[in-house]
């Protein structure tokens, strides 16, 4: 069990009626991954976690958490596994205090014990005496973790921990999961927040529709993006007559007051060599990379958000 992967599951498939939530999904989280699950809201994010959680059955395939399937073995293949799908829920008239300890009473170790450290982990803990009912999203949220965190999990499941956050909240989530990851716990995360998978991941899937369209490390995938150039010049006509005309340059276009273009760095060499004897002033003339969130669409394109959204959420 101790070599056993955090989570691997092959052929997943979810069927509500006619309609198809999860299609065929495989997932491989590694010991160590803070592992990013994207997709636009409706594509079957929540409904794979509830899969993988026990909370619902699939229709097709097969789960191992740390080579346990949680329809088979039920509550012990949760054991080292923790987190929160849709949001954590509490008791709001009582105390975060108080929801801890009642969590920790189903424990027969010492989770209690935990609760004090847990609570200023979150940055709770000069609230922890507060109903929470009067708690903000955020506040909720960082107790959700906090709950999941009381049995010491090696994984972590969380589903979209920072919606509705404002902005400090946001920051204070992604920092939260950095220091849980760098604690040696295995994260998987699921978002449609771009920015935040490309702070926090490095490695993510893609999930369309049901399917998944990329399964590997970040890097790889950003990798996978042409490299295109912008140039800005006082001359823009000029310079974009010279481009046309320039050997190794390519998919010239006009966007917000500079000129984008395909080329290698051979031909960038020499478009710049070619731009000063022609004495057009450069003011610019940078690498662009494709982003996360261009792939991400080119990926999605035409994905339905919301079509799936009251069945698979």
């Amino acid at each position: 069990m101790s070599d056993a992967l955090p989570v691997s599951a092959r052929g997943l498939v979810k069927l509500y009626g006619e309609l198809v939530a999860v299609d065929h999904v495989d997932l491989t989280v590694e010991k160590g991954d803070v592992f990013g699950y994207l997709g636009p809201n409706g594509a079957g994010k929540t409904t794979s976690l509830r899969m993988l959680l026990g909370l619902i059955r699939p229709t097709e395939g097969s789960i191992e958490l740390f080579g346990r399937d949680p329809h088979v073995a039920g509550a012990k293949a949760l054991d080292g596994v923790a987190g929160f799908v849709e949001g954590p829920t509490f008791y709001p008239y009582l105390t975060a205090r108080r929801n801890l300890r009642l969590l920790a009473a189903y424990d027969d170790g010492d989770s209690r014990s935990r609760i004090e450290g847990l609570l200023e982990l979150v940055e709770l803990d000069d609230r922890g005496d507060d109903k929470v009912g009067g708690y903000s999203h955020g506040m909720r949220q960082r107790l959700g973790i906090a709950a999941a965190l009381l049995r010491e999990p090696r994984l972590l499941l969380l589903d979209e921990p920072t919606t509705g956050l404002d902005p400090a909240g946001m920051r204070d989530m992604r920092d939260l999961v950095r220091r849980l990851a760098g604690e040696g716990i295995t994260v998987l995360l699921s978002s449609h927040l771009l920015t935040e998978v490309e702070e926090l991941c490095n490695r993510v899937a893609i999930i369309r529709k049901g399917r998944i369209v990329y399964e590997g490390r970040l890097h790889d995938l950003l990798a996978t993006a042409a490299t295109g150039f912008r140039l800005r010049s006082l001359e823009l006509d000029r310079a974009k007559a010279l481009l046309l005309a320039q050997p190794g340059i390519g998919e010239v276009t006009s966007v917000d007051g500079s000129l984008r273009f395909q080329a290698d760095e051979e031909a960038v060499a020499a478009l710049s060599i070619a731009l000063g004897q022609a004495r057009i002033g450069v003011t610019a003339l940078v690498p662009e990379t494709a982003s996360l969130e261009e792939l991400f669409l080119g990926m999605t394109e035409g994905e339905q958000a919301g079509a799936q959204e009251e069945a698979v959420a």
